[in-house]
């Protein structure tokens, strides 16, 4: 076929003028670009040749009736919007799905609800009008009843890290511990002895995990917590636990924080402090975000690589909406990235004189 073909009816060009460069009938056009068996992959190749090179693409909402799909998964995040916007994991985790959904011709419908019975309602009006064929079900909770609701409206689902009890739902998991226990050992090998930690919201399970890695990490080099701090993942919440650590008891030389936006914001309460970073107290945060990079110091981050993450979960729950199965992924763990907002433990420099 020539690469000047062009419609032979006048305006956009339509399944017909398709069927006829590729001389096949429509009904075989329609199998081809749904991807549905009896098309040899010869014609399936001219199909799409010539849909290509008249510009035509099919009608999603005609292909939405004719293969009952909507060609969109879902996000639901329980979180106050002013925390979606400020945290730079949820760019770069969407930013990972729709690099995948692009190619596939489909989009990410995203919904941002400020509790659980809003986040049900979103779940319930999403399979009602069956606006997704599947959802990403991330911030896992324990025991977490989203997954029995899933299983009532018949919709597919990916679980964005690990549960006790998944449902039969495929998991997408980040190991988070290797991130904070590596990071606990660098700071103690830098001398630090008095390590605080501002944590995120307890009631979400990756929160609890980082918390219990760094007890257990700190305890398995003979320490104790100068602190633990619950937050709400929050850049007000870590600078507010990072005043609270100036002015307890025991100040800290080193403080461990669960997201990178708090770790900045408890950097500016220091320096407002009058605190030098890392002469005096040493920070780390957790996400390895590309806001690590351009603070001062530049901080030193665990990085979990949430794009890699969306990419992945979008291919398993296409792979689970198109075949109805799907096999769990683990992805490579959290791993530390040292910079200069970590050095000696005051106590250390003063030893060797520095």
């Amino acid at each position: 076929m020539s690469p000047r073909t062009k419609s032979s009816t006048p305006g956009a060009p339509t399944i017909v003028d398709v069927a006829r460069a590729a001389g096949v009938s429509k009904g075989l056009v329609s199998l081809a670009v749904n991807d549905r068996p009896g098309v040899s992959d010869a014609t399936r190749a001219r199909v799409r040749e010539a849909a290509e090179q008249l510009g035509w693409r099919p009608n999603l909402q005609a292909r939405t009736l004719s293969t009952q799909t909507t060609y969109a998964l879902g996000l639901v995040l329980r979180r106050d919007a002013r925390i979606v916007a400020a945290d730079p994991f949820y760019p770069a985790f969407m930013a990972g799905i729709e690099s995948v959904l692009s190619t596939q011709g489909r989009v990410l419908v995203l919904s941002v609800v400020g509790d659980a019975e809003a986040e049900e309602r979103a779940y319930r009006s999403l399979a009602a009008d069956r606006r997704v064929d599947g959802v990403f079900l991330n911030d896992l909770r324990h025991g977490d009843d989203r997954v029995a609701l899933l299983a009532e409206l018949g919709m597919p689902g990916v679980l964005i890290g690990r549960l006790d009890h998944p449902g039969g739902l495929p998991a997408v998991v980040l190991d988070d511990r290797p991130g904070v226990v590596a990071a606990v050992h660098h700071l103690a090998d830098l001398g630090h002895r008095e390590l605080a930690y501002v944590a995120g919201d307890p009631a979400l399970q990756h929160a609890r995990t980082r918390r219990r890695a760094f007890e257990e990490a700190v305890a398995a080099r003979g320490l104790t917590p100068t602190a633990v701090v619950d937050t709400d993942f929050t850049m007000a919440g870590g600078a507010t636990a990072t005043a609270a650590l100036l002015e307890g008891r025991l100040r800290p030389t080193a403080v461990l924080y669960a997201n990178d936006p708090m770790a900045v914001a408890g950097l500016g309460a220091l320096q407002r402090a009058g605190v030098r970073v890392p002469d005096e107290v040493s920070v780390v945060g957790f996400d390895g975000t590309e806001l690590a990079h351009h603070t001062w110091p530049a901080l030193t981050t665990v990085r979990s690589d949430p794009e890699q993450w969306g990419a992945a979960a979008a291919r398993t729950l296409l792979a689970l909406t198109s075949t109805g199965s799907a096999p769990d992924v683990e992805l490579a763990p959290a791993e530390l990235v040292t910079a200069r907002s970590t050095g000696p433990a005051p106590a250390l420099r003063q030893a060797q004189g520095t």
